[in-house]
């Protein structure tokens, strides 16, 4: 009789990893559990015993891209000196991690996010929710920065902190379609240029 099961030699982070670099490419709707399954190295029992189903695969996929490719863009916000340098940093950070390999390149939770008209409704409530703390965590920064006298009262933190993720929306649709890290980094002289008009 067949052995049954994961293969002995699966190895659950490598098949992760596969996986987020499969959904990053293509997306969660259009990457298909064949693709899935040939990058794994699993066989679809396999890959439904060990993961339980798509949806499951792809947020474990996206915390282990938060946690690796995604992770260090982030990290300074809370720490840097100044919200000017916290946000500055957190562009570089982008900019670095976007162009960081030939493939693929930019944000996975921007661009594995599918469109919502038929979507997965949870897939897209979950990137939502992810993108939306990354606001929340600029917007800390920014009334923090308030609360300690290096922004004037009354600054619209929000706005500024949803014009910076915007940025950084951007600069991930950019990356995807081949700029360079140079060009990346232009785009952030070019965003922080307008902090003085934002914060005054």
């Amino acid at each position: 009789m067949a052995a049954r099961g994961r293969p002995r030699s699966f190895d659950r982070q490598d098949a992760l990893r596969r996986a987020m670099d499969v959904f990053w490419m293509r997306g969660f709707e259009n990457a298909s559990m064949a693709e899935l399954t040939e990058a794994m190295g699993l066989k679809p029992p396999s890959l439904y015993a060990a993961f339980g189903s798509k949806e499951q695969l792809f947020r474990e996929a996206v915390d282990y891209y938060a946690q690796t490719q995604g992770g260090g863009i982030w990290d300074k916000v809370p720490t840097a000196p100044t919200a000017r340098e916290a946000i500055a940093g957190m562009l570089r950070a982008s900019a670095e991690a976007y162009t960081r390999g030939p493939t693929p390149r930019g944000c996975m939770i921007v661009l594995a996010a599918p469109q919502m008209e038929g979507a997965n409704p949870a897939v897209c409530d979950e990137l939502k929710a992810r993108r939306m703390e990354n606001v929340a965590i600029l917007e800390r920064r920014l009334e923090r920065a308030v609360a300690e006298g290096e922004l004037p009262q009354g600054t619209d933190c929000h706005a500024v902190a949803a014009y910076f993720a915007t940025v950084q929306h951007g600069m991930s649709i950019e990356a995807r379609d081949g700029a360079s890290r140079k060009t990346l980094l232009a785009v952030v002289d070019c965003a922080m240029a307008a902090w003085d008009s934002l914060v005054s």
